[in-house]
């Protein structure tokens, strides 16, 4: 796909003065001095990993040197998300406003997989999400999460006067059916799990294919008659839902094919699914079934602009004084601009480090036990240098406590010390890896054209696309006419059906990594222009900005009824790993064994409790 001189009628040299950067065609991030505004590569882009996987590969087994910077802190926290950022709100809630925090973070923004991406058209700001993308979550928020959003601020019953949803008004969810599988390219619009002979009738599948889809769909489906709701629930849970769709729905592989784009509990696919996951996530099949099961009880659901990046900007604005100049709210948060450069001032309280990759924590003396003579637990050093190998100078910081906010699969390789128990619990998950696609359009006419706003496409390169959502923060509005410029979010959540979980996990990570942004661009580019082609769309004139935020590493891994035997509660490996080790305790998402922020959260005051107790010592 190549650009063209003049986009839209307005020229190239224009166009890189109206968008945060020319839309690049490297493997990395366009260069910025403002990290939200880079295009191109981010997530955890070329730069931000190496030194990671190099202590992965044993590069950091001995001693490790480094130059003594002098600093000592109360709290030293390894990671900038959400959960390293609670942490640090926690941690000086209960020792005090002028308690010492360093937060360290191998990128060159915080909020870990709550990224925000940012761009300028004219005197206008286009916001989307590079990950984490809503409050959200199958369990209601614990009394700790609910208290650290309102203490920030957020108050959900406010999303009402936010939300604009007529803006998408006689817009449904739409599925793009691809010749090379139905038979034909084409987009049918009003498609639900409980779809009728009217949506299915529009598609190109073949007679046989249509009927087993509609009778899947249909009210009182129910594929496993003369059997008690009990019976139904062991079977679902040892089947996945690829075998409940052929052995027990009978659809013919046309109909199954369908089915090859959706996503699941933590996006999980057809065959690694379990059929009683797909039943509580809302897939179709089971309407007519009794089936045992638990009650779920929902969170409040609010998406903000940059996704849950708001709640991280909220965070590290409170934490440290001036990064945005005056106190902000949920709406003034959307759009103001952080001072990069108050995050790491030495008259701050908290500090934030980025751009720098920790490579070792360790106790400066035994541990976990405490010192016979001073009945103390000595302190914590940490050493950290560039995460992309590019400066061999390392330097280290000690700490009354540490807080590992990080994923838990690299803990082993910078922390040796843990017992090889724990160190084995911490390795044992796979995160599922995911590719968040930030698109900004010239307009959303072919959108509307087509009669959707959010689209399924079972067989695509990405397989969910998502015109941004409409609302109102103050002056700012996320959707607009038809003929002014939106952001499009698209999901790719790459696997490899017929292998285990956690190696389709592992594949999918190492296609991501070895995958060229060039070559994303083109598929991007490829995807729209065949999918919206027929309704005017351009790819070389009507796409004005591309942010790829690459997640090998993606959501925390969760534990299912296929993949994993039934650990006992107390000898799951998520509980092992966390386990608090002397002065170190461990808070992320993986350490509470599920995707979502709330749980990064409560991980994080957990950890904070484990901190607080290792001062007894004191």
């Amino acid at each position: 796909m190549q650009r063209r001189d003049f986009i839209n009628g307005v020229s190239a040299a224009t166009l890189a003065s109206l968008l945060a950067g020319e839309r690049p065609r490297s493997a990395h991030a366009a260069q910025t001095s403002y990290p939200p505004t880079a295009q191109g590569l981010r997530g955890q882009y070329p730069g931000s990993f190496e030194i990671a996987h190099a202590a992965r590969d044993g590069a950091f087994t001995g001693p490790v040197a480094a130059q003594d910077t002098g600093e000592h802190y109360d709290l030293v926290v390894v990671g900038g998300g959400i959960s390293g950022l609670s942490a640090a709100w926690f941690y000086r809630q209960a020792l005090g406003p002028k308690t010492r925090i360093l937060i360290i973070d191998n990128h060159d923004d915080f909020g870990g997989h709550a990224k925000r991406n940012e761009f300028h058209v004219g005197n206008r700001m286009l916001l989307s999400y590079g990950g984490t993308m809503s409050i959200e979550t199958p369990f209601p928020y614990s009394f700790t999460a609910k208290a650290l959003l309102s203490e920030l601020g957020i108050d959900l019953s406010r999303k009402s006067r936010i939300e604009q949803p007529t803006r998408f008004a006689g817009m449904t969810r739409g599925v793009f059916f691809d010749k090379a599988h139905f038979g034909a390219d084409r987009i049918v619009a009003g498609y639900s799990e409980a779809a009728t002979d009217t949506f299915w009738q529009q598609t190109p599948l073949d007679d046989a294919a249509r009927r087993a889809l509609v009778k899947l769909h249909a009210r009182d489906a129910n594929p496993l008659p003369d059997m008690t709701p009990e019976a139904r629930r062991a079977l679902l849970e040892r089947i996945s839902y690829e075998t409940f769709l052929r052995q027990y729905a009978r659809l013919p592989d046309q109909a199954v094919a369908f089915f090859a784009g959706a996503a699941y509990r933590n996006n999980m696919r057809l065959d690694t699914c379990p059929a009683f996951s797909a039943l509580r996530y809302g897939a179709p099949g089971f309407a007519g079934m009794a089936v045992a099961q638990d009650p779920i009880v929902e969170s409040e659901t609010f998406h903000f602009p940059d996704g849950n990046a708001s709640i991280a900007r909220l965070l590290a604005g409170r934490l440290v004084p001036g990064l945005f100049g005056t106190p902000q709210t949920m709406e003034s948060i959307v759009t103001a601009r952080a001072d990069y450069g108050t995050l790491d001032r030495a008259s701050s309280p908290v500090r934030i480090r980025l751009g720098q990759m920790v490579v070792r924590v360790e106790h400066t003396g035994s541990a976990p036990a405490a010192d016979k003579a001073t009945g103390r637990i000595a302190p914590v050093r940490v050493v950290y240098q560039k995460p992309d190998g590019s400066d061999p100078v390392r330097h280290a910081v000690t700490a009354d406590n540490v807080i590992l906010a990080c994923f838990n699969n690299i803990i082993p390789y910078i922390m040796p010390e843990l017992p090889d128990a724990q160190k084995a619990a911490l390795k044992y998950p796979s995160k599922v890896p995911m590719m968040y696609a930030s698109v900004v359009l010239s307009n959303w006419r072919a959108w509307k054209q087509a009669g959707i706003e959010n689209l399924m496409v079972p067989n695509g390169y990405y397989q969910h696309l998502l015109l941004d959502s409409p609302a109102r923060f103050a002056a700012f509005d996320t959707v607009r006419s038809p003929d002014e410029p939106i952001t499009l979010h698209m999901l790719r959540n790459p696997n490899f059906p017929g292998h285990p979980r956690k190696e389709q996990n592992r594949m999918g990570r190492a296609e991501m990594l070895a995958t060229s942004f060039k070559t994303i661009e083109a598929a991007t580019c490829d995807q729209l222009q065949q999918i919206f082609g027929p309704y005017g769309f351009d790819s070389a004139r009507d796409i004005l900005g591309l942010t790829v935020n690459r997640w090998p590493h993606g959501y925390a891994y969760t534990y299912d009824t296929l993949g994993d035997p039934a650990f006992p509660d107390a000898e799951q490996p998520h509980i092992i790993g966390r386990r608090p080790y002397g002065r170190v305790s461990i808070a992320n998402a993986d350490a509470g064994a599920s995707a979502f922020t709330n749980v990064a959260i409560d991980q994080a005051e957990r950890a904070v409790q484990d901190a607080l107790v290792s001062r007894a010592y004191d």
